[in-house]
C-alpha cells in the first residue's frame, strides 16, 4: 500500500515560507492599486473602508487559494507571517517610492488641468444661479393658482348638514380677497 506523505519536510516548509514572502510583495503591489485610486480620486472614509474590505476579501481568497494549490490544502500560520513580512518590506521600500511618484504625477496633471477645473466651477455656479432663477419663475404661478374644491353634492366636504362646518367656496373666496388686499398694500 502506497500512502502519500501527510507532512512537509523542513525544506518544503522553508520553500513555502519564502514563497509566501514573495507573494506578500505582490499583495503590496495590489494594495498600491487602491492607494493610487485614493490619490486619483479623493474619497471619504466610507469608501476607504469599503476599499479595505474589498482588499481584505481578495487577500482571504488569495490565502485560501495559496494553501490549496501550494500546501495541499493545509493553511499554516507562517503563510500569513510570510505574507506580512513581504508586504511590509515592499510597503516601506519600493511602495514609498511608487506612491511618491504617483502623487507627483497626479499633482502635475492636476496643475495642468487647474484652469479647466476653475472654468468648469465658474460655469457650474452660473448655471446653478440661472436654474434657481428659472425654477422660481415656474413655481410662482403654481403657488398663486388656488384650485377650488369641486362643487359636487356627493363629496363629503360639501355636505351642509353640519352647521359647524363653513362652506368651502366661501372660505376659498375669502382667501382670494385677503391675497388681493395684501397685494394692494404691497403696491402702495
Amino acid at each position: 500500500m502506497n500512502v502519500p506523505e501527510t507532512f512537509f519536510t523542513i525544506q518544503e516548509e522553508l520553500f513555502l515560507f519564502l514563497f509566501s514572502c514573495l507573494a506578500g510583495v505582490f499583495i503590496g503591489i495590489f494594495y498600491d492599486i487602491f492607494r493610487t485610486l485614493r490619490i486619483m480620486i479623493p474619497h471619504n472614509s466610507f469608501f476607504v473602508v469599503a476599499e479595505d474590505v474589498v482588499f481584505l476579501s481578495c487577500y482571504t481568497v488569495f490565502l485560501i487559494s495559496f494553501a490549496s494549490v501550494q500546501a495541499r490544502g493545509e493553511l499554516r500560520f507562517y503563510f500569513i507571517i510570510g505574507n506580512a513580512i513581504g508586504f511590509t518590506l515592499y510597503f516601506f521600500t519600493i511602495g514609498v517610492f511608487v506612491i511618491r511618484t504617483f502623487r507627483k504625477f497626479f499633482g502635475f496633471i492636476g496643475a495642468l488641468f487647474a484652469p479647466i477645473k476653475a472654468i468648469y466651477i465658474t460655469i457650474c455656479k452660473k448655471a446653478r444661479c440661472k436654474f434657481v432663477e428659472n425654477s422660481k419663475l415656474f413655481i410662482k404661478p403654481i403657488k398663486k393658482c388656488n384650485l377650488l374644491l369641486q362643487n359636487d353634492k356627493h363629496l363629503l366636504y360639501n355636505i351642509r348638514e353640519s352647521k359647524k362646518r363653513k362652506n368651502v367656496n366661501i372660505v376659498a373666496q375669502n382667501k382670494n380677497k385677503e391675497k388681493k388686499r395684501k397685494a394692494r398694500k404691497a403696491e402702495r
